[in-house]
């Protein structure tokens, strides 16, 4: 089956979306993996955090449909305004000093389940963005459970070998890349 123009921009959008949405989860990764975590917890973490990349967004879908039936005329200016507030907070996220990872407990099941959370909140916000805009359901959930689970382990091997210089920019590249993607729907 062939893919038409709007298909195939679909999945361009939601592919970026899903990466970007995946260098916060990519970025935290490398700075855990840094600390050392085992290949069993990495497995599980990330594993959690595609679960829950998948789980947020389709709610915030399911609440973006809702409201786009009461706000239909400004439904994009909303979703797109949404993208641009979730970059430009991804952006400065990246550069504070305090990092998430270092106040959860990775080793026990409600640390990892802590963790997955507020690595995948800003999948919610985006899923909210999304529903405004009517975007595919499943074709979402799957992209951004997939880019957030493989992005994570990703981000949890090259912390292990690397350093801690790709983290704060992983992160940022990714709120830059939601923020020119909600500008193109203000537009």
């Amino acid at each position: 089956m062939e893919l038409s123009l709007p298909q195939w921009g679909q999945l361009f959008t939601l592919s970026m979306v899903a990466i970007a949405l995946g260098m916060d989860a990519f970025s935290l990764g490398i700075g855990m993996g840094m600390k050392g975590v085992l290949h069993r917890q990495i497995v599980t973490i990330s594993g959690t955090i595609g679960l829950f990349h998948i789980l947020m967004p389709l709610t915030g879908i399911m609440i973006g449909r809702y409201l786009g039936t009461f706000v239909e005329n400004i439904a994009v200016m909303v979703g797109g305004g949404l993208l641009c507030f979730l970059g430009i907070n991804m952006v400065w996220q990246a550069f504070r000093d305090s990092r998430e990872a270092t106040i959860f407990d990775t080793g026990r099941t409600l640390g990892v389940l802590l963790f997955s959370v507020s690595v995948s909140l800003d999948s919610l916000s985006a899923g909210l963005s999304l529903g405004l805009f009517e975007a595919d359901v499943w074709l979402t959930v799957v992209l951004f459970g997939l880019a957030g689970g493989l992005m994570a382990g990703a981000g949890f091997f090259l912390g292990q070998s690397v350093g801690g210089w790709i983290g704060d920019y992983g992160e940022a590249v990714g709120g830059v890349i939601l923020f020119f993607l909600g500008l193109r729907f203000l537009m």
